[in-house]
């Protein structure tokens, strides 16, 4: 197993179960519930110094679920552009999320989420084994749809260990 396989395979894991859309549609709904308890001053609530805020967290994932959605586009139009990696630090030091409320980044991701798993819900096990290149490394459309998901568990757990016990 490559580097790259064992990275992804890691968020692959944390999928309960088979039915990865439907855990699509479960994280999300996790990650939205979660945050509306929140307000905006515990949103901008960091666990350690260096470390990111909940706010920060939350336009991560709306971030990557963009970039991880693009690239599974591309791939299942038989799109053979290599694709870029991404920085995630240098995107979470361009946010600039002081003036932004956490009600609208919570819409922001709820709208994404559904359009996400209506793009993914419409592809055919042919369009779901399509592959293209991101970061140097060969990925299935359907890996990139399970990534979506196993990242956002990542973050949802990273969050109830890290950050609620701690919250103000």
């Amino acid at each position: 197993m490559t580097e790259f396989q064992k990275y992804i395979q890691r968020y692959l894991d944390l999928i309960p179960t088979e039915n990865w859309l439907e855990e699509m549609r479960s994280s999300g709904n996790q990650t939205i519930e979660l945050y509306q308890q929140l307000s905006n001053k515990q949103a901008d609530f960091a666990y350690a110094e260096g470390k990111w805020s909940l706010k920060i967290l939350l336009q991560h994932l709306i971030d990557a679920e963009r970039i991880f959605v693009y690239r599974a586009l591309r791939f299942s139009r038989n799109d053979k552009t290599e694709l870029a990696g991404w920085d995630e630090e240098e995107y979470a030091n361009n946010y600039f999320l002081e003036e932004r409320n956490v009600k609208s980044l919570i819409e922001e991701f709820d709208y994404l989420r559904k359009s996400t798993i209506l793009f993914f819900e419409n592809l055919n096990p042919t369009v779901l084994s399509k592959t293209g290149i991101a970061n140097n490394n060969e990925i299935s459309v359907e890996t990139i749809g399970k990534l979506v998901v196993g990242h956002n568990i990542h973050h949802l757990n990273i969050i109830k260990e890290r950050y609620l016990p701690n919250l103000i």
